[in-house]
């Protein structure tokens, strides 16, 4: 006769094994959703395991997110401003405003505009051009240290009333005494912001 106690070693063994036999047959592997029925909670998901999952350079990174470039003060010669912010603005967008001068039409200050860039990309500045009025235009930068020698080689063009880097005007070699020209500069500005807003968008879209 079995003893007590291997009856209820078979018991407890006889029970686990339909336990789990039960638990295996009931349980079902969950179907994986279409992508097709994807939600916007599900796509910020998806992009969170991607991110997390690879490795992104940091010049990858969108620039919000790129750690501001050091800067090495020793070098900076504190008599000249222009260096702090030229260094301050390596490797990150920067838009630099040029007004046409002689009340061009749209399509002359698209001309004259074009000449410009050209020369510019001739000598390796990387530029962006958005033509923003009928004798305004924007040239975007993708290293922002590179605006203040770009400002220098536009109001040496004929055509170049002022440049706005920044928020500072420079008159161009075009540039015309007028006793209301701070009430003109505050209007560019208002403008500016406008027209900086719209080429951002052109820039997201391209």
């Amino acid at each position: 006769m079995a003893s007590p106690v291997s009856c209820k070693t078979v018991s407890v063994l006889f029970f686990l094994i339909l336990f789990i036999s039960v638990h295996c047959t009931d349980t079902k592997p969950k179907k994986k959703k279409d992508i097709r029925d994807y939600n916007d909670a599900d796509m910020a998901r998806l992009l969170e395991e991607w991110e997390k999952d690879d490795d992104i350079e940091e010049g990858d990174l969108p620039e919000h997110k790129r750690p501001p470039p050091p800067v090495d003060f020793s070098k900076i010669d504190a008599s000249k401003p222009e260096e702090l912010l030229k260094m301050s603005k390596k490797g990150r967008t920067l838009m630099v405003f040029a007004t046409v001068s002689g009340n061009p039409s749209e399509k002359e200050t698209e001309e004259i505009t074009s000449l410009w860039q050209g020369s510019l990309f001739n000598a390796n500045f990387d530029v962006q051009r958005f033509v923003v009025g009928s004798n305004r235009v924007i040239f975007m930068l993708r290293d922002g240290s590179y605006a203040w020698e770009v400002k220098d080689f536009l109001i040496a063009q004929d055509r170049c009333e002022d440049v706005t880097v920044e928020g500072q005007v420079y008159p161009g070699k075009a540039a015309k005494k007028d006793a209301k020209g701070n009430k003109q500069n505050e209007t560019k500005k208002k403008g500016d912001k406008k027209a900086a807003n719209r080429a951002n968008k052109s820039k997201q879209e391209l």
